[in-house]
């Protein structure tokens, strides 16, 4: 009699839980595909929006690239053969023919429009960049990763 009784209280409760599982699963499957839908959403929409970025950074890109020629050309011509600063110490050697392009003279420590141009364009562009809101954000830029940061996880391992 114990046994029977206990086997009936135990399938009893077995098959009202196996249907309150059903149930849940049933629900959370619901939730699951409209979540799934959504993220499917998501991921179109962030598709769309860095392929627009992209285009913006490339744009600005061939913008400053073409300014800083154009400008480069200019000041070349205007200020060929003189010295427009004085270095405070001896480039190395591989940068002597750069920072002595076109000077008359000896002294190593004259310094030609080229190479304080390339100095300057290095140190301001990024300025430039951020101040026309045409820079990518620190945390785009971190994710991105870098010449020199590492490479983007890429899931598989062969």
């Amino acid at each position: 009699i114990y046994q029977s009784v206990a086997t009936l209280l135990i399938h009893g409760q077995d098959f009202s839980t196996e249907s309150v599982r059903k149930s849940e699963v049933k629900s959370e499957s619901k939730v699951n595909i409209k979540q799934q839908q959504q993220q499917k959403k998501n991921r179109g929409k962030l598709k769309n929006n860095n392929r627009d970025l992209s285009m913006v950074r490339m744009k600005s890109m061939f913008a400053i690239g073409f300014c800083f020629t154009a400008l480069m050309g200019m000041f070349n011509s205007i200020f060929d053969g003189r010295v427009v600063a004085k270095l405070p110490f001896t480039p190395l050697s591989y940068i002597q023919g750069l920072s002595h392009r076109n000077l008359l003279g000896d002294d190593t420590t004259d310094c030609s429009f080229i190479f304080l141009y390339i100095l300057c364009t290095m140190s301001i562009r990024q300025n430039i960049q951020k101040i026309l809101g045409l820079a990518p954000s620190r945390a785009a830029t971190k994710q991105a990763g870098g010449f020199l940061g590492p490479p983007p996880p890429s899931g598989k391992f062969s």
